[in-house]
């Protein structure tokens, strides 16, 4: 078996348009609880030449997640949001919708986020935040993918990007990537490679959101041409 991450397509297509401006570039809110290593991915996809996109604000359910300290290194505005601070998990839905919708977002990106999403901040932006799942859903949905798909004993996992919905795990796919599960593997061992594949498939994610190119079709999401979308 090949052991590396086959994607199960790869539709970006053309090139980067050139001349375009910073106040052209697609805005970007990424939400984080953790260490950040997929928010570093989305920084570095932003601030290469021509990207189209810009991270505009990371906020983050905890002040002591790294993610923080990954965007003020890069410059982005940051935002501590805790469910502490609020008196129940409606009020905190509400207060952290006001605060990303305040960085006037065209992309809402989860990389690392541990909270459930209430419908009061799905709603607020239909089908414009992606997440990435360390499982090919619907398989091993939850917390623990990785440490489930070992017990379960498969031969493959992979990852999902997808749109969020109000469900938990479970909006349109946009992309999923194998990675097979390899003698010896343990849960960080597996989830490593995991993450690497996230690191590629998640910032392409984002920028075919930013441009317009995602059509969602009741559970089915399809990439637009780049000729399919309005200038």
């Amino acid at each position: 078996m090949n052991h590396k991450a086959q994607e199960w397509f790869n539709p970006l297509g053309g090139c980067p348009e050139t001349g375009r401006g910073v106040a052209d570039d697609k805005r970007v809110a990424v939400l984080v609880s953790g260490h950040g290593s997929n928010l570093q991915a989305l920084l570095d996809a932003a601030a290469a030449p021509g990207s189209g996109m810009a991270v505009v604000l990371v906020a983050a359910d905890r002040p002591g997640a790294f993610g923080l300290e990954r965007a003020r290194r890069a410059g982005v505005d940051t935002a501590v949001v805790r469910p502490g601070d609020h008196p129940d998990r409606p009020a905190f839905d509400l207060a952290l919708r006001d605060r990303v919708a305040a960085a006037r977002p065209d992309v809402v990106c989860l990389a690392g986020f541990m909270r459930i999403l209430g419908p009061a901040f799905v709603r607020a932006f239909p089908d414009r935040i992606v997440n990435t799942h360390p499982s090919l859903l619907p398989a091993f949905r939850g917390a623990h993918a990785v440490r489930d798909a070992l017990a379960y004993g498969v031969k493959v996992t992979g990852c999902t990007v997808h749109l969020v919905d109000e469900q938990v795990d479970h909006g349109p796919v946009l992309f999923q990537a194998a990675v097979p599960v390899e003698p010896g593997d343990d849960e960080d061992r597996l989830h490593g490679r995991i993450k690497a594949t996230e690191h590629r498939l998640l910032p392409l994610a984002v920028r075919l959101l930013a441009e317009g190119r995602v059509r969602v079709e009741g559970r089915r999401a399809r990439i637009a041409e780049p000729e399919e979308v309005p200038r």
